[in-house]
């Protein structure tokens, strides 16, 4: 059985239009990113047609990230797709981690004379 892919969140998905729409590269959002620009607001910037003295909107990120890092790309770059499949893995494994841990918690079992345990279930598994 496949395992089904999620959409990526709102957020991300403006990302992901922006960089079709704005024919960025993967480091060039991720470096908007890390400087925490706003994907609606890109259209605004890239306007260098007809404001002639404008940089480009890639090498403005790219000047940007320089001048507030001191270096000219991220040492990982990772899509926003990428990005997305891994938040879903770490989330899907601390589902399975709690999981885990209330599977293997010591039950507590009712007081004698109670009809009912406290846990919803009898500790021998039958139902009453």
């Amino acid at each position: 059985m496949a395992k089904k892919t999620k959409k990526p969140t709102q957020k991300m998905q403006a990302w992901i239009e922006a960089r079709k729409r704005h024919h960025l590269s993967h480091a060039q959002v991720h470096m908007a990113r890390e400087l925490g620009m706003n994907p609606a607001k890109l259209g605004k910037i890239d306007n260098h047609k007809q404001e002639p003295w404008k940089l480009p909107l890639p090498e403005f990120i790219e000047e940007l990230y320089f001048k507030r890092f001191g270096k000219t790309s991220p040492e990982a770059v990772l899509s926003i797709e990428e990005r997305c499949r891994r938040e879903a893995a770490k989330k899907e494994e601390g589902r399975i981690v709690r999981q885990l841990a209330v599977d293997s918690a010591p039950r507590r079992e009712a007081p004698r004379g109670s009809p009912e345990p406290l846990t919803g279930k009898s500790p021998s598994g039958l139902t009453n």
